[in-house]
């Protein structure tokens, strides 16, 4: 079993999916993108059902940030196939196309992946006393290393707004030398990093500004995002809600 930390590169496998089979997972990602592998319980129930439909409502916003999604569960590609229907019917009509369904869920049947990534909830079982796949969030970096691990137990459904929110702040604190604060949303102002030494900061954020605090220390230091970053707003990305 691979005990990841943040930080690790994630192993390379090979899976089965409803699309086919992909020989590499590393290469499926390729080069210069993020990926994020969601796992949920089953098929055909109803939380999981609502986190793919909002997922695959939320695809276009996530590839314009070069972000490739891709589920599993431990049931079959068939199950898989028929079960997009679904989900493709709790959106909106017409939303999500069914026929083209815009990322590919993994058939992880013999549990392999969900063990080997640290996905299973021993307390979520099946009729036949088969521990479930648990609703596990990864997100990697192009380098193929974990970014970011969430996980929820079987009975808390995702925030995919939430996780596009979080991705925002990865791409932004990955190429510049800042932190987001709680609760930050693009467009916000952020904190640059406090290893960064002060004559440093200033040269690459001019517009930094220090908050006084009680303390005296000058540690918290604020800028806008920077000027160089090429953004995309997420402003809209809750157009969409997913029905009642």
């Amino acid at each position: 079993i691979v005990r990841m930390k943040l930080g690790d590169v994630i192993p390379d496998f090979h899976c089965d999916t409803d699309r086919g089979r992909i020989d590499s997972f590393h290469d499926w990602i390729g080069e210069g993108k993020w990926a994020i592998l969601f796992s949920h319980p089953a098929d055909f129930t109803p939380v999981c059902t609502t986190e793919l439909a909002r997922a695959a409502q939320l695809a276009p916003e996530f590839d314009k940030r070069g972000v490739k999604l891709i589920a599993l569960s431990i049931d079959s590609a068939v199950s898989h196939r028929a079960w997009i229907a679904d989900i493709a019917g709790y959106c909106a009509y017409g939303e999500v196309d069914k026929d083209n369904f815009p990322f590919p869920i993994i058939a992880d049947e013999s549990r392999y992946l969900s063990e080997a990534l640290g996905m299973i909830d021993p307390d979520e079982i099946n009729a036949s006393g088969v521990p479930l796949s648990a609703r596990a969030v990864l997100v990697i970096g192009p380098d193929k290393k974990l970014k970011l691990q969430i996980l929820y137990p079987a009975t808390t459904g995702r925030n995919f707004d939430e996780i596009l929110r979080v991705v925002d702040s990865l791409l932004l604190t990955a190429k510049h030398k800042v932190a987001t604060p709680a609760d930050w949303k693009v467009g916000n102002v952020v904190m640059i990093q406090p290893s960064l030494p002060q004559d440093e900061a200033l040269l690459l954020f001019p517009r930094m500004a220090i908050m006084d605090m009680p303390s005296g220390i000058e540690y918290l230091r604020l800028t806008p995002i920077p000027d160089d970053f090429s953004f995309v707003s997420s402003s809209d990305s809750s157009s969409h809600p997913p029905p009642p």
